[in-house]
């Protein structure tokens, strides 16, 4: 039973009843990416004569979860999706990752309440203002 209200109002975790029944009638699945996302495009093209394209999220909807080939078909820089046509990687080119911030896998500075380990203190190569001084 919560899982089937959950369904009905919780979009940041997943699609709802709405989403789906929309996606069900109007959309067909194109593909899905390595984080288990999964994108979808109009089955007819709307007014302006693109076909809309959108993704729906495995878990909590985050956008930077999505990797940059589909990134692009999403916002229609590329004509095909990647299931159809792969994109060529650059051999400099690092692997996808997710934004991680607010995340216990940020990365936080040396010395932050966040880390274990302290700053080291300050060398005195400069004179701190003080508001006394004139």
């Amino acid at each position: 039973m919560l899982k089937f209200i959950k369904r009905l109002f919780a979009w940041w975790d997943g699609a709802t009843l709405g989403t789906l029944f929309a996606i069900f009638r109007r959309y067909s699945k194109v593909g899905s990416d390595e984080y288990g996302n999964t994108y979808f495009e109009e089955k007819k093209p709307s007014f302006d004569g693109k076909k809309r394209r959108f993704v729906t999220y495995t878990g909590y909807a985050d956008a930077s979860r999505v990797p940059v080939e589909w990134h692009g078909w999403l916002h229609h820089t590329f004509a095909h999706p990647p299931t159809e046509e792969p994109v060529l990687r650059q051999q400099w080119e690092q692997e996808h990752q997710p934004n991680l911030t607010g995340t216990v896998w940020a990365w936080h500075r040396k010395g932050s309440l966040e880390t274990k380990t302290s700053r080291g203190g300050a060398t005195g190569d400069y004179q701190a203002w003080e508001p006394d001084q004139g």
